[in-house]
């Protein structure tokens, strides 16, 4: 009989805790999704914001998605601060948890602040094409954690802040002209002459080429079956493929109409009867 009391007592207490709670239970989840959709209003209104100014892009995106992610954070502690939970408490448990979630996430940290050292120096921005990590492609996103490439393939590369920051970055689109050096052999017995006057017409026959700083050839090497001339030209980022592969086909069709060999490998095979 006593357990049965005990039980019946301990049900009691269970049930009062339990419409004690439940206002402020309803409460906190009123909040929630009240805040949720505050938080997403807010957000709306913060890219609607940044539409109408002209900020840069890689700002705009870093910003949003720290706005966005602080929101949340604070809603999330008025929604348990309702549940009664008190400050103090939740001051201290909010410490413990934010120090093993360090220690548990020093790569995230790392990459937030990998983010906020690119936001603040800004070796690339948005629609920038650079080389990084072994990745080419055209930035997409800086978001706080990564950065979002799209490659020459169209995929998705996604980079973490971390690397980017503490790595070797090229950054194809911070000068406004690059620099091909081009390579082609000739064979030994080629005009070498005529050739250096045929990859310079080249040049002069493409109005992507820039005049200025003037293209240049120059014997780079002698091989072991030609005679390795280097082109130097320069063209605008947007015109830079276009040229490049350009120069590559012509290169190969003149010299072939001037006689000019490009030497291959060949493998000579010899039969002993």
């Amino acid at each position: 009989m006593k357990e049965l009391t005990d039980l019946q007592a301990h049900l009691d207490n269970a049930i009062d805790w339990i419409w004690k709670l439940l206002p402020n239970l309803v409460l906190a989840i009123l909040l929630l999704i009240v805040g949720l959709w505050v938080v997403k209003f807010l957000n709306r209104m913060v890219r609607k914001f940044f539409e109408k100014k002209d900020y840069d892009q890689t700002l705009e995106t870093f910003l949003q998605s720290f706005i966005s992610i602080t929101l949340k954070i604070v809603l999330f502690v008025l929604v348990v601060t309702q549940l009664g939970v008190k400050t103090s408490s939740l001051v201290a448990m909010l410490g413990a948890a934010g120090l093993a979630i360090g220690l548990a996430l020093q790569g995230s940290l790392a990459n937030f602040a990998g983010g906020v050292l690119i936001l603040l120096f800004k070796p690339f921005k948005v629609g920038d094409f650079i080389s990084a990590q072994g990745v080419d492609g055209t930035v997409k996103e800086i978001s706080i954690f990564n950065t979002k490439l799209t490659t020459f393939g169209n995929q998705l590369a996604i980079v973490p802040n971390g690397q980017l920051s503490n790595g070797n970055v090229i950054n194809y689109n911070a000068e406004p002209i690059r620099r091909e050096n081009y390579t082609v052999g000739i064979g030994y017995g080629s005009n070498i002459k005529t050739a250096k006057e045929i990859l310079l017409q080249i040049c002069a026959d493409n109005d992507s080429i820039l005049t200025e700083p003037a293209p240049e050839v120059y014997v780079g090497s002698l091989g072991d079956s030609s005679v390795n001339l280097s082109l130097r030209f320069w063209a605008k980022n947007e015109d830079f493929w276009q040229a490049k592969f350009y120069v590559h086909e012509e290169s190969k069709l003149r010299f072939d109409e001037a006689g000019i060999e490009i030497p291959f490998p060949q493998r000579v095979m010899h039969s002993i009867k």
